[in-house]
């Protein structure tokens, strides 16, 4: 480590399989995320469910996922819609995969003694995210008569006709449908309520780092990408050279992705000022939406479309740090260095060679936010564009409510 850096270390809240997203260390502080459900035996009913009496808030299951991201993406799709909701959870058969391969519409796939209760009122809207949720969600349609609304975040397995809406980001590559809604990044839950609040609990513990603040967010391994020792030097580097350049300082923040060899190659070549957050599962401090509020200038590392599209919602300069991969360089002579990972270089064969909907380029999200003007390459000059027309989030909830004849 560099003589007379400033480095402090703390530790991140997160108890999930995924930190890209900040999923529920928000909501769960806050009381918004979903405590998990009582587990209690399915009862499945074959009446039609009534329809909601005139005025009244529909009735909105969300069918939580089993990726961390895609949770996020339920919830903040749901806060946005301002109805109430139940969250149902499920358990999983890790073997069971005949239903949601062959697009069944039955619950095969789940637990039902662990999972939540799915029973008359049959709700008019139910939102969810994966492949194994889908069988699960048909199935509660059938039980409604056909009344219930599906609304699919993501990439769905079955056909679009199959839902009523799906919201989808580029790197799935899904054709144009009547039933796709075609965001460019992922549903998030930033919001300016829920960042001026982070930033009166972190302000005191930046306050002695020197403006301006440059906020990193470090990703890890994804598909043909790896964040190895090299790619983490090569980005540390560059960034310790931009705040110096600027004579700031630097608020970095790993995630549960990162390996530790990235990030001990990443802390060597750090010499300017620095606040480091260390992330560590079931920590109660959080600093992640502090150094989103208070940093000047965002660095993301640009595997997780999740981490871009809450950087890219504060309407602050984002750069995207590229990682090295085989046959699908993030950016054109860009030069990296490639750190080896045998899964990495047989996702590059998988997109080579393997079906479209079996693989995803996350190439599409960083070219779409480039012509956006939402985002620049790490290195290169930031030019915003005037946004105009409505956000990502509310052209969902706009499709939504349409589905309910709802305005």
């Amino acid at each position: 480590m560099a003589q007379g850096r400033r480095l402090r270390r703390r530790g991140q809240v997160a108890r999930f399989e995924n930190a890209e997203l900040y999923l529920e260390l928000g909501g769960g502080a806050t009381g918004a995320g979903p405590a998990r459900a009582a587990m209690n035996h399915l009862v499945a009913s074959h009446r039609q469910s009534p329809a909601p009496a005139a005025g009244a808030a529909p009735r909105v299951w969300l069918i939580s996922a089993y990726r961390a991201g895609e949770r996020s993406q339920i919830l903040a799709l749901a806060e946005a819609l301002g109805w109430p909701f139940e969250v149902k959870e499920l358990s999983y058969r890790k073997r069971e995969f005949r239903t949601s391969l062959f697009r069944g519409s039955d619950l095969r796939g789940i637990r039902r003694q662990q999972s939540s209760r799915l029973e008359p009122p049959w709700p008019d809207l139910v939102i969810s995210a994966g492949m194994r949720n889908e069988p699960v969600c048909r199935w509660i349609r059938a039980q409604s008569g056909g009344r219930t609304r599906i609304v699919h975040i993501g990439r769905p397995w079955a056909a679009p006709q199959r839902f009523d809406l799906v919201v989808t980001t580029p790197q799935y590559r899904l054709a144009e449908h009547p039933r796709v809604l075609q965001n460019s990044v992922t549903l998030h839950r930033v919001s300016a309520a829920r960042l001026a609040a982070a930033a009166r609990t972190w302000e005191p513990e930046f306050a002695e780092l020197p403006g301006p603040r440059i906020a990193v967010i470090l990703g890890g391994n994804s598909g043909p990408y790896t964040l190895g020792p090299r790619t983490a030097a090569q980005i540390a580097r560059r960034v310790n050279r931009m705040a110096e350049q600027r004579g700031g300082s630097l608020l970095v923040s790993s995630s549960a992705r990162t390996p530790a060899r990235a990030l001990r190659a990443f802390e060597q070549q750090i010499s300017v000022p620095c606040f480091l957050y260390r992330w560590r599962p079931d920590d109660a401090a959080n600093p992640y939406f502090g150094m989103l509020a208070l940093g000047d200038e965002l660095v993301v590392t640009a595997d997780s479309v999740a981490m871009l599209s809450e950087a890219c919602a504060t309407g602050k300069p984002v750069y995207m740090a590229p990682l090295g991969g085989y046959g699908y360089p993030m950016q054109a002579g860009g030069g990296l260095e490639v750190d080896f990972r045998f899964t990495a270089l047989t996702y590059s064969w998988l997109m080579r060679f393997g079906p479209r909907r079996l693989s995803r380029d996350i190439r599409l999200v960083h070219a779409r936010l480039l012509s956006e003007g939402r985002a620049a390459w790490l290195g290169e000059e930031f030019r915003p564009t005037t946004a105009s027309g409505p956000s990502d989030i509310e052209r969902a909830v706009e499709r939504v409510r349409g589905l309910l004849r709802l305005t």
